[in-house]
Formats: structure tokens, C-alpha cells, sequence
């Protein structure tokens, strides 16, 4: 297989993966082809390589941004802007941990905590609900936060260990 089909192929395979996570396919489409890039991309190089319009290009590039995965780079001499994804699938890995956390369990988590606080107790169903609910939250916030702050010798170790 050639290089350029194999990129093709992996950049379908990641946008795929991506719209698994709940993120949108177009955004993960942009993070496969940046990340398999050899150099930064402009607008123009993104939206002719995916065949995106440039609303949807720019959106979805903001997106990756905000999720700390695409960084703009300048490039001495060149009015537009250029764009770059870390390689380090590891880094990738935490930077997506990261922001799910931030984004999918702490708001849950705070909710659950308020609730708990204002809930009348009267109904020992709803309260053990929200008493498991906090633990299970709780526990994967903290097994994130591990994640997160280890290397990949302790994660693997660990992960085997976890496994046997």
C-alpha cells in the first residue's frame, strides 16, 4: 500500500474512531490529516485535502484548538495561518483524557454533589442512587487524574497488572 493511500485510509479509520468518542467526524478527519502531516497545514491545504467547506474547516480547526490537540503555527514570509497536531499518541491520549474529564464528569459530578446536598433524603432509592452515581464518578475522576499524571511505563504496568 502506498503511502498516500495509507494516510487516506488512517484519516477515515481516526474520523471514524473520533464520531465513537461523540466527537464530530470532521473535527477527528482534521486531527488524523494534521497529525499525519509532515509539515503544517493551512485552510486552503485542509478543506482541498478533506474536501470541506472553509466554515466547516475553520469551526471544526477552533474545535481542535480549544481541545489543546491543533496549535496555529507561524511561518515566516506567509500571510495565512498554519496549523500542526502533536505526534505523540500518548500526549494525545492525556489531552483527550483531560478534556472528556473537564467537559463530561466534572459537570456531572458537581450536579451530583448539589443534589445530594439539597435532596430532602426521603427517598433512600434516589439517595443511594446519587450516593453510587458520586462514587463511580468519583473513582474514574481519580483513575483519569492517574492517568493523566503517569508515564507510560507505570500506566502499562499497572493496566497488566489490572488485567491478570
Amino acid at each position: 500500500m502506498k503511502s498516500a493511500e495509507a494516510k487516506k485510509e488512517f484519516i477515515e479509520a481516526w474520523g471514524s474512531l473520533g464520531s465513537s468518542w461523540g466527537i464530530n467526524r470532521t473535527m477527528s478527519s482534521i486531527h488524523a490529516l494534521l497529525m499525519s502531516s509532515s509539515k503544517a497545514l493551512s485552510t486552503e491545504e485542509i478543506m482541498e485535502a478533506l474536501k470541506i467547506s472553509r466554515g466547516n474547516a475553520n469551526m471544526n480547526i477552533r474545535a481542535l484548538i480549544d481541545w489543546g490537540l491543533v496549535k496555529k503555527r507561524f511561518i515566516p514570509g506567509e500571510r495565512k495561518e498554519f496549523f500542526e497536531a502533536g505526534k505523540d499518541i500518548w500526549e494525545i491520549a492525556r489531552q483527550i483524557a483531560s478534556e472528556r474529564k473537564k467537559r463530561e464528569l466534572s459537570p456531572v459530578l458537581e450536579v451530583i454533589e448539589r443534589l445530594k446536598k439539597e435532596e430532602d433524603q426521603t427517598d433512600p432509592e434516589f439517595t443511594k442512587l446519587l450516593g453510587d452515581m458520586q462514587e463511580f464518578t468519583t473513582t474514574l475522576t481519580s483513575v483519569m487524574d492517574r492517568f493523566q499524571q503517569s508515564d507510560r511505563n507505570w500506566f502499562f504496568k499497572r493496566l497488566i497488572k489490572l488485567l491478570s
